[in-house]
């Protein structure tokens, strides 16, 4: 009997293994795989805001139906190595870091590939654990998507305002033009209130985010001369 119980025992603690295996290994591959070719669906953080009440307004469109100028926008805005680095801009995250130790805020070194793993598979809240899974599904990302599927995906997932997610959506609501004809302008807007989409206006913008709109501007234009969007216009 005692030799049954353990191995009881032991056949549960293997069963839990396989489970954690197939949830955090296998699991993510086939979701990394499937989302490569199908629009991924609603995410954690809409079904959170639509329990707030804050409706659902998002409108799939591909990468080629986005403006360029909204694509170097935002990598002006919020990710300026991401033709260059694979999933972790080390360098930010080291500037990152030195600057929290100095007390210093400043915003992290996330780049648009670990934004856009948070975004479509994990849940809002900062824990650990969400950080390690963020980070197996960027590297899942690099690997399976590459940078055009990544850019396309975070343009149609990121909040822009209460209820509104993706560049088509904020695009009609803000300025109610497709995301195809937003300027220059427009797309240095929308990029402007990425860090607090539900406080600031890309419509009707106050001081604070025309001043950072008119530096997203001006650094997009390098973005372009540079090349800096290579790999996905």
């Amino acid at each position: 009997m005692a030799k049954r119980g353990k191995g009881g025992f032991w056949g549960f603690v293997q069963a839990v293994i396989a489970a954690a295996v197939i949830v955090l290994f296998v699991g993510p591959v086939i979701m990394v795989a499937v989302y490569r070719f199908v629009p991924p669906p609603i995410t954690f953080l809409m079904v959170q805001r639509l329990f707030e009440g804050q409706g659902l307004d998002r409108r799939w469109v591909p990468l080629e139906k986005i403006s360029p100028t909204l694509v170097r926008a935002v990598i002006a805005a919020e990710d300026a190595r991401f033709c260059q680095h694979h999933g972790f801009d080390i360098e930010a995250i080291e500037k990152a870091m030195e600057a929290n130790a100095r007390g210093k805020k400043l915003r992290g070194g996330s780049t648009i590939s670990q934004q856009t793993a948070k975004n479509v598979f994990l849940w809002p809240q900062r824990d650990w654990v969400r950080k390690g899974l963020e980070a197996w599904f960027t590297v899942l990302i690099e690997v399976g998507w590459g940078k055009e599927r990544i850019m396309e995906v975070y343009l149609n997932s990121i909040e822009w305002g209460p209820g509104v997610y993706g560049a088509e959506a904020a695009a009609q609501r803000n300025f109610k033009v497709p995301a195809s004809k937003l300027t220059a302008a427009q797309s240095a807007r929308l990029a402007a209130i990425l860090p607090k989409p539900l406080g600031w206006k890309a419509a009707k913008p106050g001081p604070y985010v025309k001043r950072r709109a008119g530096s997203i501007n001006r650094n997009a234009r390098v973005v372009r001369n540079e090349g800096l969007t290579a790999c996905v216009l």
